[in-house]
């Protein structure tokens, strides 16, 4: 399967130290399976970098059998997947059980809506009629090395036109 990281550098060896903050799954390299989603990522990035300022895509090979790796893929299920953003989001080290994750993505529209859940302004019932209305997204986190090392195989890379 090609899964795909936007960035503002070339991403050939991928690792997990250089996530610096608690994402929707916790620290890790994060990839997608849709490419439009990962420009818009790297262009995002991009824009804010002191580096090159270039957006960037990274292409990865990633391995499909997942035998020997604890997985957690939330699917369609947005009732636990919410909880989980949530203590991620609130440095809870539970996602660490994990060696890959996979489920949406919490983009700026979906971001708003988990925090109004978050922050108590809105109840789960409200909060999930809302993320239904919009994309879905996808994102797959490899938390652990070991996961990177045995599934992710480097392919190509490409500038993202702005």
């Amino acid at each position: 399967m090609i899964v795909y990281h936007g960035s503002d550098v070339v991403v050939d060896h991928p690792d997990i130290k250089h996530s610096f903050r608690d994402l929707d799954f916790g620290r890790g390299f994060y990839v997608t399976t849709i490419k439009d989603q990962a420009e818009k990522w790297a262009k995002r990035k991009a824009l804010f970098s002191k580096a090159s300022g270039q957006a960037v895509l990274s292409i990865f090979e990633m391995k499909e059998d997942l035998k020997g790796f604890v997985y957690k893929d939330f699917g369609d299920d947005i009732d636990s997947w919410i909880d989980f953003v949530c203590k991620c989001r609130d440095g809870d080290p539970g996602y660490k059980v994990f060696d890959l994750i996979k489920g949406k993505v919490a983009d700026d529209r979906v971001y708003r809506v988990v925090d109004m859940y978050h922050s108590g302004v809105w109840d789960k019932a409200r909060a999930l009629e809302e993320i239904r209305i919009y994309p879905t997204y996808d994102q797959i986190a490899f938390i652990t090395q070991t996961a990177v090392e045995a599934l992710l195989s480097f392919k190509s890379s490409e500038k993202v036109g702005s």
